[in-house]
């Protein structure tokens, strides 16, 4: 597990898009609509890159033995000066080929760990409701806050429910 700057991360958005492909091909709801093209995951990622680069985002990869993107997470960080305390968790994505095998928890606790390294108190998220996800963040002791009825288009287009999760770091 790595923290990537931002020209880690532009520099393997292809390895990057490959994930977010594979994660919208397999029903998860981050945000796009299948099929996801690699050009606009690519784009997506590049991004995110500026994003990195200009501290407004922090991101994490997973690799395999063989140096291929198998995860990722993300803290997105508010640029308000009344909201320095808190980050989001984004896009906690992991290839179907890694899954099973206890990498969601371990880039969930590397984001958890970073952010009270941070000094930030306080994390939020949303997931599709009813999602694998959902059970991952409960059983981390994220706490839920309540669910959005039609918050967003599965990859299917259909409109789907999310439910917002918080958790509070450092005692």
């Amino acid at each position: 597990m790595e923290r990537w700057d931002g020209t880690r991360v532009r520099d393997r958005a292809d390895d990057l898009a490959a994930l977010l492909a594979d994660t919208v091909a397999s029903g998860a709801s981050v945000g796009f609509l299948a099929p996801l093209g690699h050009a606009q995951a690519v784009a997506w990622w590049r991004e995110r890159a500026e994003a990195t680069a200009a501290g407004r985002l922090a991101v994490w990869a997973a690799l395999d033995p063989r140096d291929r993107v198998t995860g990722t997470v993300g803290l997105a960080y508010p640029d308000k000066p009344n909201s320095r305390h808190r980050a989001e968790l984004v896009k906690l994505m992991v290839h179907r080929c890694a899954r099973g095998q206890g990498l969601g928890r371990r880039l969930l606790t590397t984001a958890e760990q970073a952010a009270a390294a941070d000094g930030r108190t306080l994390l939020h998220l949303d997931t599709e409701t009813g999602s694998p996800a959902e059970e991952l963040y409960r059983s981390a002791g994220w706490t839920r806050a309540g669910t959005i009825p039609d918050y967003a288009a599965s990859p299917a287009g259909v409109l789907r429910p999310t439910t917002l999760y918080y958790k509070r770091l450092g005692g």
